[in-house]
């Protein structure tokens, strides 16, 4: 992964785009030349990203926007507070955003990780 990337970030994108589909495989490709330029400020831990399509052939997710990968979001208690969802545009990663079904459970990001980490 690329060490620019905030852990949460890197981490988050391992998981949910660790399938073998040619989409995932490409968007893999992609994240040594990704970067971070902003963040949700409500603490959720949504990246929109930064990248240099130059160096890298699209993903073959076709045109416009598009949910490339997502993963629903499991508590140890077996609960499901929200989801991640990793969208591109034209077949580049755009952003990931962390989405809450619950005002129970706070769902970040990091939460995100460690749910995800608890269910592999």
């Amino acid at each position: 992964m690329n060490e620019s990337l905030p852990v949460d970030v890197a981490d988050m994108l391992a998981a949910v785009l660790n399938g073998g589909t040619l989409v995932h495989i490409a968007l893999r490709r992609q994240v040594p030349h990704l970067s971070v330029r902003a963040r949700c400020t409500c603490g959720c831990g949504t990246a929109y990203f930064e990248l240099d399509t130059s160096k890298m052939e699209p993903a073959p997710t076709g045109p416009g926007t598009v949910v490339a990968a997502e993963s629903q979001l499991v508590t140890e208690a077996g609960e499901c507070p929200g989801e991640v969802l990793v969208f591109t545009q034209g077949g580049y990663l755009s952003w990931l955003e962390v989405c809450s079904w619950s005002d129970d459970i706070e769902v970040t990001l990091a939460a995100a990780c460690n749910w995800l980490q608890t269910r592999s």
